[in-house]
């Protein structure tokens, strides 16, 4: 078993930057891949960024692209995501998630995946 626990987030302004962390616990974390996920109300739960075990190979969904940044810091078992220029449509409960394994691009996206996820952290932007 992998225990996931988001922080951060919390009431933003638009046009500022997002910076959540996620706490890993458990088994082995440094064999994970680890993933962030989003959900707004009333819509599906929505991959943002996912990075290799290694830390070496990251993914981001179309929107997170070039405002984005997720990293790992596998002595510390603990997954940063970063994004700036913040817009009311990022408002969501972004969730951490983390799969064994190696992880590619065809396969980064799909939540099913993840057999791990933390309770989510709850992020408002505000316009």
């Amino acid at each position: 078993q992998v225990q996931l626990v988001e922080s951060g987030g919390g009431l933003v302004q638009a046009g500022d930057r997002l910076s959540v962390s996620c706490a890993a616990s458990g088994r082995t974390v440094s064999n994970h891949a680890m993933g962030w996920f989003r959900q707004a109300p009333g819509k599906e739960r929505e991959f943002v960024a996912a990075i290799s075990s290694s830390g070496i190979s990251t993914y981001y969904g179309d929107f997170a692209k070039g405002r984005t940044t997720i990293s790992r810091d596998n002595a510390k078992n603990t997954v940063y995501l970063e994004m700036n220029f913040l817009k009311p449509e990022d408002t969501a409960i972004y969730y951490c998630a983390a799969r064994p394994g190696p992880i590619y691009s065809s396969t980064a996206d799909i939540a099913r995946s993840y057999p791990y996820w933390g309770q989510g952290t709850q992020v408002t932007v505000s316009s």
